[in-house]
């Protein structure tokens, strides 16, 4: 495969997995197209034309040629200076990396991290919570990441694969919807009654038994296991952590247990108040469940995977 016919591949599967209906897809689609349409031609060069095609602002080819064949793919939870290293040491034992893939964003795909934020308003919205007060919760919270991503060096990691002419590309909210899509259909079909249930249902799923082995698996973090599960919601995607007063408008819209990848203290606390169980699948098992759900497609393109930083590589199909 080409590395524009993967990152078109990751994109496209983005999208079929996306929790919004494909009517609101194509929305925000064309809601960049008209925003960028009523620019002036001084501000269209600033503008990410990636955005009228892909709704993820934080999956991007970083560097390297489009064009370029990809016969062997790293990829990793994250990939930082020591991966791009570790991709060249590979070429010098035989086995040159043509594309590394990181799950988790860096360069200009870090950078506009919170703009993907907005998916969260649409999930909120979809399980209850009027999309006037969804959009309220979200609005401080994309501003504080915006803000907290302002001073970060983001470019070291692609800068380094630039100097070793290696080839870079981020799949994360398109990873990400694949997990929270799976997850979702699963308790939605098997109707777990307990916490103890879910996680079960959880820990027989290959990538999270793996976790549990290395001391990272999913926990009750709210709640016991004999506690009543109620009405799930998969909280897996959209950028990041979102607004801690979620959980309030969460619960009185009918979400008895969140199952999620991580949860800060703040928002445990605020989730505690709201009466809501909170399950922590694992962070680095849900990305790898994630990115196996996309890996599995393009291996089958005849392009060899070499999992690193984290990813439990497992195939799904």
């Amino acid at each position: 495969m080409k590395i524009q016919e993967i990152y078109d591949y990751v994109v496209k599967q983005g999208i079929e997995k996306d929790p919004r209906k494909p009517e609101e897809v194509k929305e925000a689609l064309e809601k960049a197209k008209k925003k960028y349409g009523d620019l002036k031609e001084e501000e269209k060069k600033e503008f990410d034309k990636e955005s009228l095609i892909n709704p993820y602002s934080d999956t991007r080819i970083l560097c390297g040629d489009p064009d370029a064949n990809v016969k062997r793919l790293m990829v990793g939870v994250d990939i930082e200076v020591g991966e791009v290293m570790l991709a060249e040491r590979l070429g010098e034992k035989g086995k040159p990396v043509d594309l590394i893939m990181t799950h988790h964003p860096e360069g200009k795909a870090l950078a506009r991290l919170h703009d993907v934020m907005h998916l969260q308003e649409d999930i909120m919205a979809r399980y209850g919570v009027p999309i006037n007060v969804a959009e309220s919760i979200m609005s401080s919270r994309i501003s504080e990441v915006k803000r907290g991503l302002m001073p970060i060096n983001h470019n070291r990691a692609v800068d380094a694969a630039k100097i070793l002419e290696i080839a870079m590309l981020s799949a994360h909210t398109v990873a990400d919807n694949q997990v929270a899509n799976f997850l979702q259909e699963l308790f939605d079909n098997e109707e777990p009654r307990t916490l103890g249930d879910v996680l079960k249902l959880l820990k027989d799923i290959p990538e999270y038994a793996e976790a549990t082995g290395q001391g990272a698996g999913p926990d009750i973090i709210l709640g016991s296991k004999e506690r009543r599960a109620g009405k799930i919601l998969v909280d897996m995607t959209g950028g990041t952590s979102g607004s801690e007063n979620a959980y309030a408008k969460l619960s009185q819209a009918g979400i008895g247990t969140i199952v999620g990848m991580h949860m800060s203290d703040k928002h445990r606390k605020q989730a505690e108040k709201s009466h809501v169980n909170v399950i922590i699948a694992g962070h680095i098992a849900s990305d790898s469940v994630g990115m196996n759900l996309l890996l599995d497609g393009i291996e089958k393109q005849g392009v060899e995977i070499i999992p690193c930083s984290g990813l439990i590589r497992n195939k799904r199909s």
